[in-house]
């Protein structure tokens, strides 16, 4: 699918989060034409490729398609491997830079997702990423820091037909980077985002349930209750 490059178009990654939810919600509130991109990388919550489905229909996006790169062939995380997902961790346990990387790191993802969107928005003729990265309220990947995102940015343009011919220049976008969670949540709502379909447990019963035990449930759960709201999602503890 090809087309004339137009800065009105964008490629925005849909894991089906809370945070990827938004910002597919404030990529189309700033005029974007969104194409979502969701990956399936292998990752142990399945769940969760179902709630990016729902969420770019509810949400309007132009099309949505789902890119299958089997990083669990490598392993090395508990999202793609048999290796526990950390549960019960205290806000200080996850925010503190001493403690090592925890095992729901992927390899590389980030970097593979972006390359992804990167590959997609030069054939759709456009300049514009948008990612749900988080610098604040996140576990301590370190494919969540701004350097990374910079560097990225950098990279794409000059990896690329588009870059080195001067058509444009490829820019992500990280609306997210530097808010809370509860920030998310506030302005989440604020753009008409159903977090009822939305997806963010790494540990999910065989019914879809949240754990309400992991990071990602703990920070989601801490976002809504600082946003004064209740998660309308149903969690299994």
């Amino acid at each position: 699918m090809g087309g004339e490059f137009s800065g009105k178009k964008a490629v925005v990654l849909l894991s089906g989060g809370l945070d990827s939810s938004t910002v597919l919600a404030i990529a189309k509130s700033q005029g974007y034409a969104c194409h979502a991109l969701t990956v399936a990388y292998g990752q142990r919550h399945q769940v969760e490729l179902q709630a990016a489905a729902r969420v770019a229909r509810q949400l309007g996006a132009v099309e949505q398609r789902v890119v299958r790169v089997d990083l669990g062939s490598f392993g090395g995380s508990s999202l793609t491997a048999d290796i526990p997902v950390p549960l019960d961790r205290t806000e200080a346990q996850m925010s503190d830079s001493a403690n090592a990387i925890p095992s729901t790191y992927v390899p590389a993802r980030n970097t593979v997702f972006l390359s992804l969107a990167l590959a997609w928005a030069e054939t759709l003729g456009c300049f514009d990423l948008f990612a749900g990265m988080n610098a604040i309220d996140y576990s301590g990947y370190p494919d969540c820091r701004p350097g990374f995102l910079r560097a990225f940015e950098q990279t794409a343009n000059l990896a690329t037909k588009a870059g080195v011919e001067g058509k444009g220049r490829f820019r992500i976008h990280a609306p997210l980077l530097r808010l809370d969670k509860g920030e998310i949540v506030r302005l989440g709502e604020a753009l008409g985002v159903d977090y009822s379909l939305t997806h963010s447990c790494y540990a999910p019963d065989n019914r879809g349930r949240s754990c309400g035990r992991c990071d990602s449930c703990h920070l989601r759960l801490k976002g809504f209750q600082e946003a004064g709201l209740t998660d309308p999602l149903d969690y299994s503890s």
